[in-house]
């Protein structure tokens, strides 16, 4: 499917993006602040959530965003809601929350006002929080705007350079430092420069050599991030994410089935 966004934003654009995204950042929390759960033992969490956005094949306009319920600790899915949504910006690195962070939004609103008994107390986010070039990943996007713990997990991440020290944080470093480091289930190597703990890589099962990363979304320290996102993976990736990822795709199978 060929493209029909109406073009690229322009510079002024996304300066304006990079202000609200600094602006944003200014009211995020990086520590526990009001969890209604016990961050060192998690007693106390009754409903954790993953949200992803899925697309159906060669379409990257219409969209299915996803919102998973799940039990705590039997980590079961209890509830689900989808949103369909056409996105009106092409993806662009560094800004992802401005392409997705609507339909999130929205879907925890619906959910807020029609099943308010599954309400989560905490949302892992497929993308990164803290972790990014202005410290205001699509987690921490959602999490200010939403005013809830957000934590984010993701595959990858962007080239952090800080523009007082120069020092910079790349993927292909960190990699080469987790072959090493990264030995077992739970294992895991901070992301940081002398002025600043981004995140950390995350080992995240025995079986999955290759981590993942794991930022602060809003609300949320980093060791309850940490702690929060291993004792949700049966898999590489954490359970709520997972199934937001599998049931969306599955959904978007369902309609196309359907219209065939």
């Amino acid at each position: 499917m060929v493209s029909t966004f109406d073009h690229d934003p322009s510079a002024a654009q996304r300066e304006l993006w990079k202000n609200e995204q600094i602006a944003l950042s200014a009211r995020i929390s990086w520590h526990d602040d009001h969890l209604d759960f016990d961050s060192e033992t998690l007693e106390g969490l009754k409903y954790v959530a993953g949200v992803d956005l899925s697309f159906p094949e060669n379409d990257f306009e219409h969209a299915l965003a996803c919102l998973s319920i799940l039990s705590w600790p039997n980590l079961e899915v209890v509830h689900t809601s989808y949103l369909k949504t056409e996105l009106h910006l092409p993806y662009i690195a560094g800004f992802l929350a401005f392409r997705e962070v609507d339909p999130l939004l929205k879907l925890l609103n619906q959910l807020k006002q029609e099943h308010p008994e599954y309400y989560p107390q905490i949302i892992l986010v497929d993308g990164n929080g803290r972790l990014h070039p202005r410290t205001c990943g699509i987690a921490c996007h959602l999490g200010v705007l939403a005013n809830i713990p957000t934590i984010g997990v993701a595959k990858n991440f962007l080239v952090i350079k800080e523009q007082d020290s120069g020092e910079e944080l790349t993927m292909s470093h960190v990699k080469q430092e987790c072959r090493t480091e990264l030995l077992k289930r739970g294992d895991y190597h901070l992301l940081q420069t002398k002025q600043t703990i981004y995140g950390a890589a995350l080992r995240s099962t025995n079986e999955a050599p290759n981590p993942i990363y794991v930022s602060q979304g809003h609300r949320v320290s980093l060791a309850t991030a940490i702690k929060m996102v291993l004792a949700c993976c049966h898999y590489r990736i954490p359970e709520p994410i997972r199934r937001a990822d599998l049931d969306s795709r599955a959904y978007i199978r369902q309609l196309q089935q359907h219209h065939q």
